[in-house]
């Protein structure tokens, strides 16, 4: 069996398209902090709205944090990993699965990411791997799964 894109989470969601993952949160993070610890240093004993001190240490958290992305993830917390199918390399993603629109595995990704659905319809249209094309070039033109989602 063919390695499957490691921007490809085997849920069907494309982790190439997600902020996180990319590491775009913790880059705009970092700018975030730059900016307002250079320039706007100044404002914390001004702001009366907000706890700033605990909003630098919240931003401090988004500078470090990084989604690892489904496909690197080791420990199988997530159910779809802890499938049969997958864990014995019958399938390489869900999207190739008979069950996918009825699997309780897949209920939180259908339910959090609805277009999963859509995504498993065009794999049976176009294949697999012209699937995995398609948002990857998505992804390359910018689109995120902010862009897509309906939540």
């Amino acid at each position: 069996m063919k390695e499957v894109n490691k921007n490809f989470g085997v849920c069907g969601v494309y982790c190439g398209q997600c902020p996180s993952g990319k590491g775009e949160i913790k880059i705009k993070a970092n700018k975030l902090k730059k900016l307002i610890i250079d320039d706007y240093y100044w404002v914390e004993s001004l702001i009366k709205e907000f706890d700033y001190v605990n909003f630098l240490k919240g931003l401090e958290w988004f500078t470090k944090e990084q989604c690892q992305m489904c496909a690197n993830i080791t420990e199988p917390w997530c159910e779809v990993k802890k499938c049969k199918y997958i864990i014995n390399k019958i399938i390489k993603s869900c999207l190739l699965c008979e069950e996918f629109l009825n699997c309780q595995r897949t209920e939180y990704q259908r339910d959090r990411y609805p277009f999963v659905i859509d995504h498993y319809h065009r794999v049976k249209e176009v294949g697999f791997e012209k699937h995995l094309e398609e948002e990857e070039k998505r992804a390359k033109n910018g689109i995120t799964l902010l862009d897509i989602r309906k939540y």
